[in-house]
C-alpha cells in the first residue's frame, strides 16, 4: 500500500484552559480585594492588572510583597515568580498576605550598581580588569561563567539553639559557604551552609524582636514547603549596607540561574523591561514633578482667606502624609518601599502635638528632621531650618525641597503613599 493512500486518524486537539484562581490582595490600610486570575498569572502581570483597574502610573517601581505576620518576614516577589505557586507554599499555621505597594530600590541595582557593593566585600575573577564600567559589572552579576565572590562577617542563628555565632561568609555558584578557620577560604574549611533554587530569601522587618538576633539586619532563607520556622536558616548583618549587599548578590544569583528570569535581561541594545532607559526614567520624574506643581496651583492661599482653617490643614489629604504614626512605623513604611536616596514621608510629631517630621532615606538610612511652626506678624508659617526658609503650608514645603536640597542632605524623590485598591 503507498503512503498516498495510507489513511491515519489523529487524536482530537482539545483546546487547553488555563483553571481559574481566586487570589486576594492587600493594601497598606489592610483593606482587600479579591482577583480572579488564570493559574499561570505572574507577579507582574498582578501588577499590571491592579495598575489598570486603579488608573496607576506604571513607573516600575510597583512589586507584589509577600509578608508572613507571624515570623515578621516579608520579601518582594520577583516579576517572573507564578503567584499561585507562591501561594503553594504557604503553611496553614503562618498567617501569610499579598501586600500591592510600591518598592522604589526593586531595580535601583540596574541604575547603580557600583554602588551597592563595598570594596572590602567582593572579590572579582582574576582575569577581569580592575577598572569595570556600568554595563560591565551588570553583565558580570548575570554571567553564567565569572559571577563576582561576595564576602564578609555574618551573624548565623544555631539550628535549633537561640544562639547565634558570628562566622566568615563566602557567596559562589553553588551556594553560601562559611568558613570553620576565620577568614580561611580554603576549600577544606569551607562548610555549605544554604542553595537556592529551591528556597526563598526574606528580610526581617521586625529587627530583633522575633528572632533575638543581635542586630537589627537580619534576614533568612525559608525552603520551600518547609514546616515552619524551625526550617529557617537565619543570618544578620552588623549593618544595613551589608545586608544590602549580601541580598542583591544573593537576589542576582537566583535571577541568573532561573531559565524563566533570563529574558528579564537584555543587553544587546533592545528595550528592557527591567534596567530602565534613563531618558525615560528622567522624563517620568519631570512629569511628576509638574504634576505636582500643577497639583499646587490649584491651592488656595490661605492669607486673608476664609478658609484658613481648611487650607492649614490640606496636608491631611496629600498620599505623602501619614496621620499618627509612630516614628517605627514611618522607619517599618520607608523599608518596605525601598532603601533608595529620597525616599519620604511626613508625619505628626509624637513628642510634640504641634510640630510635624519629615522621615527621609538617604544613604540606607533613615533620617527624622523636625518640622516646627513659626508665628510672625499673626501668620502661621513651617520651616525645616529654624526660619531661614518659610512656607505657608506642608504642600508648599515638600514641593521647594523636591526641587531644591536645601539643609537635607538630598532631594525629596519618591513618597511613602498608603495605596488604596
Amino acid at each position: 500500500m503507498s503512503l498516498s493512500s495510507r489513511r491515519v486518524t489523529l487524536p482530537a486537539v482539545m483546546p487547553i484552559t488555563l483553571q481559574k484562581r481566586v487570589i486576594k490582595i492587600y493594601s497598606e490600610d489592610d483593606t482587600s480585594r479579591a482577583l480572579e486570575v488564570p493559574s499561570d498569572i505572574t507577579a507582574r502581570d498582578v501588577c499590571q492588572l491592579l495598575i489598570l483597574k486603579n488608573h496607576y502610573v506604571d513607573d516600575h517601581s510597583w512589586t507584589l510583597f509577600e509578608q508572613l505576620t507571624h515570623t515578621g518576614l516579608g520579601r518582594a516577589i520577583e516579576d517572573h515568580e507564578l503567584v499561585i505557586e507562591v501561594q503553594s507554599n504557604w503553611v496553614v499555621e503562618e498567617e501569610t498576605k499579598l501586600y500591592f505597594r510600591k518598592n522604589y530600590a526593586k531595580y535601583e541595582f540596574f541604575k547603580n550598581p557600583l554602588s551597592f557593593f563595598p570594596d572590602h566585600m567582593i572579590s572579582f575573577p582574576s582575569e577581569t580588569s580592575a577598572a569595570l564600567s556600568h554595563s560591565g559589572i551588570l553583565q558580570m552579576f548575570l554571567s553564567s561563567s565569572t559571577y563576582p565572590e561576595i564576602h564578609g562577617y555574618l551573624h548565623a542563628k544555631e539550628q535549633g539553639k537561640k544562639s547565634w555565632k558570628k562566622l566568615y561568609f563566602l557567596l559562589r555558584r553553588s551556594g553560601l559557604y562559611f568558613s570553620t578557620k576565620g577568614t580561611s577560604k580554603e576549600p577544606r574549611h569551607l562548610q555549605f551552609f544554604c542553595e537556592f533554587s529551591n528556597s526563598d530569601m526574606y528580610m526581617s522587618l521586625t529587627g530583633k524582636k522575633i528572632s533575638g538576633a543581635p542586630t537589627n539586619y537580619g534576614f533568612c532563607f525559608k525552603p520551600n514547603k518547609s514546616g515552619g520556622t524551625r526550617d529557617l536558616k537565619q543570618l544578620c548583618a552588623d549593618d544595613e549596607q551589608s545586608r544590602t549587599c549580601w541580598m542583591t548578590a544573593i537576589r542576582l544569583l537566583k535571577r541568573s540561574i532561573s531559565e524563566n528570569s533570563l529574558v528579564a535581561m537584555d543587553f544587546s541594545g533592545h528595550r528592557s523591561r527591567i534596567i530602565e532607559n534613563p531618558t525615560e526614567a528622567l522624563s517620568v520624574a519631570v512629569e511628576e514633578g509638574l504634576a505636582w506643581r500643577r497639583r499646587g496651583c490649584l491651592r488656595l492661599n490661605s492669607h486673608g482667606s476664609p478658609v484658613a482653617v481648611a487650607n492649614m490643614a490640606i496636608h491631611r489629604s496629600q498620599s505623602w502624609f501619614h496621620h499618627k504614626i509612630s516614628r517605627e512605623e514611618a522607619q517599618r513604611l520607608i523599608l518596605q518601599h525601598g532603601l533608595v536616596d529620597g525616599v519620604f514621608l511626613v508625619r505628626d510629631s509624637q513628642s510634640n502635638p504641634k510640630t510635624f517630621v519629615l522621615s527621609l532615606s538617604h544613604g540606607l538610612k533613615i533620617k527624622h528632621f523636625q518640622i516646627v511652626p513659626l508665628e510672625d506678624d499673626g501668620k502661621l508659617f513651617y520651616t525645616l531650618d529654624d526660619g531661614h526658609t518659610r512656607f505657608t503650608d506642608l504642600i508648599q514645603l515638600v514641593e521647594f525641597y523636591q526641587l531644591n536640597k536645601g539643609v537635607l542632605p538630598c532631594k525629596l524623590k519618591h513618597y511613602c503613599a498608603r495605596i488604596a485598591l
